[in-house]
């Protein structure tokens, strides 16, 4: 059964009622009429269209086109076409009178006709049209006439204008008339001397701010800003002050509030005296009245307490300031009391109500409008205060703002926080509490205000002067981390993926405040969750810039790689397509963002990968970089480079079948057989362009980096050091200064192969079977020649010096190397650990060579590091009981209670690792450990001359 309404079923039945379609909308005649000789020339069609014959859309067009005719044939326009048109705009639409206003201001802007031209035509049409009886018509000529005055000179005004001006407002024309001559009046009052204003202007001013309708009162107010500026500041003190003094206790709010704007106005333009003795008792006054009527000045004069207080902050006294903050804090909480009791008494008596109504559909009150101004004037109320009487003046206005019922408060006072960061300086700690406050709000518009500002707040923050050590200035933005990252939660639930893009790019401002472990660990993550499962391919494209930035700037050389070993992984090699379609993006990020270098060490190959990828749309992108590639390589350095890349096409030429793809790639192969491969050569360095300094520059930032991760190494060592011997002296000066470990024995005890397998298994060390160290080989004479004339007397020191040479190339043979993520990583830890006195070989070594144990211990007593010249069992035991206790204290006190020398430490330390090394890369054929051992064999001469002696023995045995 139909429940619908019958009057409603039928007209539902009416809509759904199948109507005859016309088949043309225009009927013959009218066709007819819209027809237009093709051989007419454009002025002669002008013509015609304007007349009679034309119709409304037409005529439209002609005058919308008029400038163009003016410009094309000036004569014939001037002659016959504008005639024509000051004609039909006698009787036109309003339409019609919109378009020939602009096209007028047009002719004048563009200076196609001469002034005495225009006057005599255009200008007394715009004239009589100011007086049109349509108001929508009369208001749009009167914009033209007040943009026109602006490019008229001034004798023609005076001449045209000025006179019938004075004449709209006298009291006898209309309202509408009268309007229109104080705005004229206000825009020509500035293009004539002081004395022709107070003669021809003033008077006509003065009798329109006495008009007996208000609204000609409060427009003639908001034009006194300019006649008092004409006039100068004598005749405004005489002249314009009494008027708006009077204006500003006018019985309409309207032209009270119009007095008060123009008083903020002209503030700029009055001295000391005159602020002191008028203007302040003035916007006293009215401050007091709007509190205690609070109507609708409330909120006018909450917006204009910023600027007030900004300008007459010179000329007031510390009372008068008091005075003013007082008023600022009562209007701030205008609203918010009784509200809140309204609301109380309301739940009491009133059950809950089902609908709710967003409050972006409900009419602002006056108190909520007054608050949301009090929130836009904060900044420049904390300027005026000053950040010393921050917290006893406004701190606790600032916590109610943050807080306000209100989200068009709380959206503003966000807004602007971080203009209140900037002006608190050294106390901005402050309100860090309040900024946590809004992004914990649950609006996105209101987090929409604080993000957008983020990195100038952060920035704040972290520059605080109270904070002097920067690991504070770095904790205080730290705490705000997670935080923003609930705040990112917030706002993804919502659909503004525009504010999650200016969130994801604003987040790379954390490199300059925020610790590298705390975006390691909380930041990064986030962004590579945004990268996984954002919606909008912006969104993903920011974050992608984002993590690429804060990668740029990391210290540590283990945090970079391993960062983009994780985008290799998860996006190049992953197995959504959508993520290896992003990672092409990423790779035209890191072109931009990083050093040609760069990118051939870590992503190029990666990159070539995806020409041959399952999905076509992959292929298809792969093909517009495919010249960039090329671009990056440079022989002879790059020779493999380039072969993996001339592969990579060739093989896709081969065996792509899909059609987009073939298309592209011819493409590519067009762009690529165009772009030269680059030679590394002495002459072409000398030929720099800007790509090549651009790209100089980062290559130098990122070479900054890794010489700054090295010297801080060093610096931590030192420090180290530094702590260990005050802590070793202070143990000599004291009762119990012995050592802990034990000084290797003289006699007695267990045999010397027993004592050695204990000291091994203590170690860590095992003892293959059948092998004893007593039952070591010892080498010939010719090596024991060689070992010793390599190690004379002399050579420490230029051992020394070559170790430290080698410290300082190491940033060119990281940088310098094409290999995988992995690989970087090794070589970084185990550099780092040529130069720590803690890694030697004795806690690592597995079932060492004889021959190599031999030589080693033969070096020891050679350099007379082990005392006595013992045998190489007893030397064993002492360095053994050393590894047991592998620390920097015990290591010293061992070394001291030896009698060693910090020259024969050193020499003992950098052997103990160089023999490590040389033991593991000829037993084991390790790749890494031989790219470590070729790092030190740059080291010194002598470590080349000892390492060519292991070889022989060992392939000896």
């Amino acid at each position: 059964m139909d429940t619908t309404p019958p009057s409603l079923a039928e007209d539902l039945a009416e809509l759904l009622a199948e109507k005859t379609i016309l088949k043309a909308l225009k009927t013959v005649e009218e066709l007819d009429q819209l027809t237009v000789d093709e051989k007419l020339n454009d002025i002669e069609r002008a013509v015609y269209l304007l007349s009679s014959s034309g119709q409304e859309v037409q005529r439209i067009s002609v005058i919308t086109n008029l400038p163009d005719l003016l410009q094309n044939n000036h004569a014939e326009c001037m002659r016959r076409v504008v005639p024509k048109v000051r004609e039909v705009l006698y009787v036109a639409q309003s339409e019609m009178q919109v378009a020939a206003s602009s096209a007028f201001l047009q002719i004048l802007q563009r200076e196609l006709v001469p002034i005495q031209n225009y006057t005599q035509t255009f200008l007394q049409t715009i004239l009589l049209s100011v007086d049109s009886k349509d108001p929508e018509v009369a208001k749009c000529w009167l914009d033209t006439l007040l943009d026109v005055i602006e490019l008229l000179p001034k004798d023609v005004i005076k001449s045209d204008i000025l006179s019938i001006a004075i004449s709209k407002g006298q009291l006898s024309q209309a309202v509408q008339s009268r309007l229109s001559c104080c705005k004229i009046l206000g825009k020509i009052a500035t293009k004539f001397e002081p004395f022709v204003i107070k003669k021809e202007i003033l008077p006509v001013v003065q009798s329109l701010c006495q008009d007996v309708d208000y609204e000609v009162r409060g427009c003639m107010c908001y034009q006194l800003d300019a006649v008092a500026r004409g006039l100068g500041l004598e005749s405004t003190k005489s002249a314009i002050l009494p008027e708006l003094v009077e204006l500003t206790n006018d019985e309409e709010s309207y032209v009270r509030i119009a007095g008060l704007e123009t008083v903020v106005n002209i503030l700029s333009l009055l001295d000391d005296d005159t602020c002191s003795t008028t203007i302040i008792p003035l916007v006293c006054k009215f401050c007091q009245q709007a509190n205690q009527a609070q109507d609708s000045t409330l909120p006018a004069i909450a917006k204009q307490l910023g600027r007030i207080c900004h300008e007459l902050s010179r000329t007031l006294t510390d009372d008068e300031k008091e005075l003013f903050v007082d008023y600022y804090r009562k209007f701030s909480r205008i609203g918010r009391s009784e509200k809140a009791k309204n609301t109380k008494e309301a739940e009491k008596e009133s059950p809950p109500k089902v609908f709710f109504i967003p409050e972006y559909l409900v009419e602002e009150d006056s108190s909520v409008e007054c608050r949301k101004n009090c929130a836009f004037n904060f900044p420049a109320m904390v300027l005026f205060v000053g950040a010393k009487h921050f917290k006893s003046s406004l701190y606790s206005t600032l916590v109610s703002l943050c807080t306000d019922p209100s989200i068009v408060v709380r959206k503003t006072i966000s807004t602007g926080f971080h203009e209140v960061a900037k002006s608190l300086g050294s106390y901005v700690n402050m309100v860090q509490p309040e900024l946590v406050t809004l992004l914990k709000d649950e609006s996105v518009e209101v987090l929409q205000g604080v993000i957008t500002y983020l990195p100038e707040t952060l920035s704040a923050i972290a520059n605080s002067s109270t904070n002097t050590a920067i690991d504070s200035k770095l904790q205080a933005v730290s705490d705000i981390i997670p935080v923003i990252i609930d705040a990112e939660r917030v706002i993804s639930t919502s659909n503004n993926w525009r504010l999650q893009e200016v969130l994801m790019t604003n987040l790379a401002c954390l490199t300059d405040c925020c610790s590298n472990d705390v975006i390691c660990s909380k930041v990064i993550p986030m962004l590579f969750e945004k990268l996984k499962k954002g919606r909008a391919l912006p969104v993903r494209h920011a974050a992608a810039r984002t993590v690429l930035l804060l990668l740029r700037n990391l210290k540590k050389l283990e945090q970079r790689e391993a960062l983009i070993h994780k985008f290799i992984n998860e996006f190049c090699h992953g197995n959504s397509c959508h993520r290896r379609n992003l990672f092409i993006d990423i790779c035209k990020f890191v072109l931009e963002y990083y050093s040609k270098t760069f990118f051939k060490d870590y992503f190029f190959e990666p990159v070539l990968e995806l020409t041959s990828d399952p999905v076509p749309n992959i292929r298809l992108r792969m093909c517009s970089i495919l010249p960039d590639l090329k671009r990056l390589v440079k022989i002879p350095n790059d020779r493999n480079l380039v072969q993996l890349l001339d592969s990579s096409v060739r093989k896709i030429f081969i065996s792509e079948k899909d059609r987009d793809v073939n298309a592209a790639l011819k493409k590519a192969a067009e762009m690529l057989d165009k772009t030269p491969v680059q030679m590394d050569s002495v002459l072409n360095r000398h030929k720099t362009t800007e790509d090549d300094i651009d790209d100089n520059q980062k290559e130098e930032h990122e070479k900054r980096l890794l010489i700054e991760e090295e010297r801080e190494k060093k610096m931590e060592e030192e420090k180290i050091q530094a702590k260990a011997e005050k802590k070793i002296i202070s143990t000599k000066k004291g009762d119990n200064c012995s050592s802990k470990i034990p000084a290797p024995k003289r006699g007695g005890g267990k045999s010397s192969a027993h004592a050695v397998k204990d000291t091994k298994k203590a170690a860590g060390l095992s003892v293959s079977s059948g092998t004893a160290i007593g039952s070591m080989k010892a080498p010939n004479p010719s090596s024991k020649t060689m070992v010793k004339a390599s190690l004379g007397k002399g050579n420490h020191a230029s051992l020394g010096s070559g170790l430290r040479k080698s410290s300082a190339t190491t940033h060119s043979n990281v940088t310098a190397r094409r290999g995988s993520t992995t690989s970087a990583s090794s070589t970084n830890s185990s550099t780092s650990s040529v130069f720590s006195p803690r890694c030697v070989f004795l806690d690592k070594i597995t079932s060492p060579h004889p021959q190599v144990l031999t030589v080693f211990f033969q070096i020891l007593q050679t350099t007379c590091i082990i005392p006595n010249r013992k045998s190489p069992e007893a030397a064993m035991e002492s360095v053994a009981q050393w590894g047991n206790h592998l620390s920097e204290e015990c290591l010293k006190v061992w070394f001291i209670s030896h009698n060693m020398s910090a020259q024969q430490v050193f020499v003992f330390v950098s052997f103990s690792v160089h023999i490590y090394l040389t033991y593991i890369w000829i037993a084991e054929r390790s790749l890494r450990h031989q790219r470590l051992l070729c790092f030190c064999m740059n080291s010194s001469t002598e470590f080349r001359s000892f390492v060519h002696h292991v070889h022989t023995c060992v392939h000896a045995e």
